[in-house]
């Protein structure tokens, strides 16, 4: 299901949401087949636990938990915003790397933030799982349940979810194989369509790529912060390697195959990135792109490895009207849950960050 680099690290058994029907039907080899679909409705349709699976027998329910278990633990759920932001911090199943899953609900929808590797390997210094180092890929089982998890709560509420942003812990193109196969079951199995899936990546340009060779056409965020290589170099290192000369084009490449308008994410610190200069530079990119680019900005979230304050209100004014006075598209992200250290850049699964030293920028 995923390549040899994707396996490092991953527990030996076989999970439950990594199981394919074929997996199920050699567990319950000597049923009839349409258990396998009793099943397979079970958890991507009603999202069941397996012993709450009545169309199948006690005996089975048993093997099946026995066989194929979760790879989830859940360890706290932190709750902000009025109940309309909850995150979840899971155990996974090899007892080591904790990982975080986010859920908001809208007037209008529920999105769910999942993560794709435990820790991150990009060192971004704003972000605290940057902070935190990596630790290892998840496996699209992984991946998967926190979006069953996610969804099991939003039924409690007699809501469903919508939306999924692969914005998490991880750099979802770092692990693309295991990334993919999870849009898959989304998509196929649980019903989410493309245009309701976001992937999102700081300029993984080989990533970006094989992603536009997929079927399913679903939305690409850039994580930009800075329009110019000197600057982004310092907030995103990854751009020492895919510069942004190389990533608009990669950019292009894809909005060429997809025709999906691409978004670019950018959190203003400071006196950093949210100059006006910063703002000309950003537009100039955005509008290179056809159909434009849409920016999201974001209000810097403290971390404790990042002394550095995001720009103030009045400041994050000035920066979307001077992207929509040169014709950008530019939405400011309501922060949601900062106090659970659950917003945008804040998710280190309790884990000790690393205080990284500001360069000169």
């Amino acid at each position: 299901m995923t390549s040899a680099a994707n396996d490092i690290g991953k527990p030996s058994a076989v999970s439950l949401y990594d199981a394919t029907r074929a997996t199920l039907a050699e567990v319950m080899a000597g049923e009839p087949a349409y258990r396998v679909d009793q099943v397979w409705s079970g958890l991507y349709k009603q999202f069941q636990e397996v012993g709450q699976i009545t169309t199948i027998s006690a005996a089975l329910r048993e093997k099946l938990a026995a066989e194929l278990p979760t790879s989830l633990a859940l360890v706290r759920e932190s709750v902000s915003d009025n109940g309309d932001t909850v995150k979840f911090l899971w155990r996974l199943v090899d007892g080591n790397h904790p990982i975080e899953t986010v859920f908001m609900r809208y007037a209008d929808r529920v999105t769910v933030c999942v993560s794709t590797q435990a820790g991150c390997a990009m060192a971004c210094g704003f972000c605290a799982t940057g902070q935190v180092g990596f630790n290892r890929q998840l496996t699209t089982g992984e991946i998967v349940e926190q979006v069953v998890r996610a969804a099991r709560h939003a039924k409690q509420r007699k809501q469903r979810v919508a939306n999924i942003v692969f914005m998490g812990m991880g750099e979802p193109l770092a692990n693309e194989p295991a990334v993919w196969a999870a849009i898959e079951r989304l998509h196929d199995d649980i019903g989410i369509s493309a245009r309701h899936l976001t992937v999102s990546t700081v300029g993984v340009i080989p990533g970006i790529r094989t992603l536009a060779t997929r079927p399913l056409p679903v939305n690409l965020a850039v994580s930009m912060h800075a329009a110019r290589d000197e600057l982004r170099d310092d907030l995103v290192p990854i751009n020492k390697r895919y510069p942004i000369k190389d990533l608009m084009g990669a950019c292009r490449d894809y909005l060429r195959v997809k025709n999906r308008r691409i978004s670019f994410e950018w959190a203003l610190i400071a006196g950093v990135n949210d100059t006006a200069r910063d703002a000309n530079e950003l537009a100039k990119l955005a509008l290179s792109l056809k159909p434009t680019a849409h920016v999201n900005i974001i209000p810097l979230n403290p971390t404790p490895g990042f002394p550095t304050r995001g720009t103030d209100a009045a400041g994050v004014r000035r920066f979307a009207d001077r992207l929509r006075d040169r014709g950008v598209n530019a939405t400011v992200r309501r922060n949601r849950g900062t106090d659970i250290d659950a917003a945008c850049g804040q998710l280190a699964a309790g884990q000790p960050v690393v205080l990284t030293a500001r360069r000169n920028v």
